[in-house]
């Protein structure tokens, strides 16, 4: 059951799940623009991480607030500490979409083929999947939903893993494609961060509501 929350904490968490909704679109569009070779897309992507970072300000503003004006009990406090270490995550996600997009623009730039994505859409999917379900664990308190996000994580590294084996030999077996390929090895490396950034929301979200460190529950599974 949901808990009552004081209307200045309630705004936290609204502009908390707005800022992931905004992350997560850029995402999607970041992705979108790759594979559908969209520059202007690109620069919309790029342009849309300023509202992500004046977003994040003003939770760190509302959470300074909120203390100096409250005595919030330890739940609470957990309830801040969250706010501010996931706003962090969702900021740096949305510097990740942003790099991709800009990565991106520098392949369309050279007139290089984009035909070497490969495991890429499954990364960008899954990582948003991950990012959807830490920030729903969180609205709907769900720490089961945010514990199960921890194995994707691990999906999700794996294919970074076997995108650069591919890549590179893309690359050895035709000096053409080095330029394309380089920028590939780093748009997947960027999803592969945004899923940490999901998994490091889960954790948080799961210590919020368990006062229990996913890292120590998860340990040698």
């Amino acid at each position: 059951m949901k808990r009552y929350f004081h209307e200045e904490l309630e705004e936290i968490r609204s502009h908390l799940m707005l800022m992931g909704e905004k992350a997560v679109e850029s995402v999607k569009l970041a992705m979108q623009a790759l594979l559908e070779s969209d520059i202007e897309l690109a620069n919309q992507v790029m342009e849309s991480d300023d509202v992500i970072d004046d977003i994040e300000k003003q939770i760190d503003d509302e959470v300074v607030r909120y203390v100096s004006l409250r005595a919030p009990v330890a739940r609470d406090l957990r309830l801040l500490f969250v706010a501010i270490k996931a706003s962090h995550d969702l900021e740096r996600v949305g510097d990740e979409a942003s790099n991709i997009a800009g990565r991106t623009k520098k392949i369309l730039a050279q007139g290089l083929p984009i035909d070497a994505v490969a495991r890429v859409p499954r990364m960008c999917e899954l990582a948003i999947n991950m990012l959807e379900d830490s920030l729903r664990s969180f609205i709907q308190e769900e720490e089961s939903l945010a514990y199960s996000i921890v194995g994707r994580d691990r999906e999700v590294d794996t294919l970074n893993r076997e995108n650069f084996k591919e890549l590179v030999e893309l690359m050895k077996s035709d000096s053409a494609n080095v330029s394309a390929c380089t920028e590939m090895v780093f748009i997947s490396k960027s999803f592969e961060r945004i899923a940490d950034h999901a998994k490091n929301i889960a954790e948080e979200v799961f210590y919020l509501l368990t006062a229990q460190s996913l890292k120590e529950v998860t340990r040698g599974k």
